[in-house]
């Protein structure tokens, strides 16, 4: 039987999507939704959202709400559209008293005001539909105040008695932190002591640390950053609390959407290709050292990198090891991103410095983005931490096997190549060290002048399932698990 699972989020592709948890939210629902549950997903109404072309219509009896936030009076109305390629409903909070900027998440003092709107918004919503869900599932520090408000402002509605709450932690960095000043206003001043004393003595409150307290079940993108967080070194300060809800946080995977990456019917690809058939990543490969500007050259083998270039993704790394492994061995290096300067520059020195040799492109292109994961010949991802991580996932899909540092769910969909039992699907290295990754590409490069076991590796590596379908039943049990 299906349950009624409603999502709170910040993002929802393809309306709002700022990183990978609007990705996320969409691959589950739809995912959920296939599976035959009741999902609705109820996230802001960003300015940027009315210039999109899709049917936007208004719910008429959510046309003019208010709500009161301590001395601040809104109103907001709700508009609805379908998912695409689901049964889902998206809802839209329309505040534009907040929710007026050009972005997603705009710098601005009125930041709590406008994710306690979306969340006491979700619940009112709910309630005006007569609609009890049995699962609300919060993403990040935008809806965490959920879980708290069902204990206080909503407890008195039955609708709610048999509600559950997960909360999952996408990007534990961002914790959603503010001045205590701002309790009443949240409509939490007479609820105090359910906030985190610590932070209420130091004249502040979380809405991340408020939905750790009270969510009834945690969940984060794999088992591994399950792990990792409970530690000072990967927690961000959420450690401690981490350790003691220990039994109610689980790590799960997240899922590929393989119908946007999968060679073999990828629309942004010349040259198709199977795991029965790899003539076409061949011919993919020619097509982006011509696309580069790289010397052709069928032996070299390519590097692709695909990143957001922050320290996160353990790019110091490559100061150390790319400038050595370029100028000693005949190989190509494909690099597409933008982020911090000094990235930036480093990647464009090695451009300048390895003509034919290395390309950089500054910024992000979708269609570049397949070129390489299809054309290259390894993926380079090796992240100082990786909560979960997605690149690493489209490139055993596409053939290219990675070349990642054991952290998160990197470690949990990477195996080490065996080249013994030729079990494996690329290459993970343990120490976050220019020698840690050294070693790995130069295993990696060992392996590719064997074509029979490099077919193995790739066959391997095409043949893993981290479809949303296969995935969601982890959620399913989730689910059962927080409503027994």
């Amino acid at each position: 039987m299906g349950l009624r699972v409603c999502h709170a989020a910040a993002e929802l592709a393809p309306f709002a999507k700022a990183g990978g948890l609007g990705d996320v939210v969409a691959g589950l629902s739809r995912a959920l939704g296939r599976a035959g549950h009741d999902v609705r997903v109820f996230l802001p109404f960003y300015a940027p959202i009315a210039r999109l072309h899709f049917p936007f219509n208004l719910v008429e009896f959510l046309r003019d709400v208010e709500l009161q936030l301590g001395v601040r009076r809104f109103r907001y109305s709700v508009f609805t559209t379908r998912l695409p390629d689901s049964t889902v409903d998206a809802y839209f909070v329309h505040c534009p008293a907040l929710f007026h900027h050009d972005s997603i998440y705009a710098p601005g003092w009125d930041e709590y005001l406008r994710y306690a709107l979306l969340g006491r918004a979700t619940l009112e919503c709910c309630q005006r539909m007569g609609w009890a869900p049995e699962v609300i599932h919060c993403h990040d520090w935008h809806t965490a105040l959920v879980p708290v408000y069902l204990r206080t402002l909503y407890s008195w509605d039955r609708l709610f008695a048999r509600t559950r709450t997960v909360l999952s932690l996408h990007n534990l960095g961002y914790a959603g932190n503010f001045g205590a000043h701002v309790l009443p206003e949240l409509g939490l001043e007479g609820s105090a002591h359910l906030l985190h004393q610590e932070d209420l003595a130091a004249r502040r409150m979380s809405f991340l640390r408020t939905g750790l307290l009270h969510a009834d079940f945690l969940s984060t993108v794999s088992r591994t950053y399950a792990r990792e967080i409970q530690t000072p070194e990967f927690g961000f300060g959420q450690d401690a609390l981490l350790r003691a809800r220990a039994d109610r946080l689980v790590g799960i995977v997240n899922g590929v959407d393989y119908g946007e990456w999968d060679p073999a019917r990828d629309p942004h690809l010349p040259h198709k290709y199977s795991p029965k058939g790899l003539a076409g990543k061949g011919r993919m490969k020619r097509a982006l050292l011509e696309r580069a500007g790289l010397q052709a050259s069928e032996r070299a083998p390519v590097i692709g990198i695909v990143s957001r270039l922050t320290a996160q993704k353990g790019l110091d790394l490559l100061f150390d090891v790319l400038p050595d492994l370029l100028s000693q061995r005949d190989l190509r290096l494909v690099a597409l991103g933008s982020g911090e300067a000094r990235y930036e520059s480093f990647l464009a020195w090695l451009q300048s410095s390895f003509p034919g040799k290395a390309w950089f492109h500054r910024g992000y292109h979708e269609e570049l983005a397949h070129w390489i994961e299809a054309g290259a010949d390894l993926f380079l991802m090796p992240s100082r931490y990786e909560p979960c991580g997605l690149n690493q996932m489209y490139s055993l899909r596409y053939g290219t096997p990675p070349v990642v540092r054991r952290t998160g769910g990197l470690a949990d969909t990477v195996e080490l190549w065996n080249p013994m039992t030729r079990e494996g699907t690329g290459f993970p290295f343990e120490h976050f060290t220019p020698e840690g990754l050294r070693w790995a590409l130069d295993f990696a490069l060992q392996v590719h002048q064997d074509p029979e076991a490099w077919k193995q590796l790739q066959a391997n590596g095409m043949a893993r399932d981290f479809s949303w379908d296969r995935q969601v039943r982890e959620y399913e049990e989730l689910y059962r698990r927080a409503l027994a």
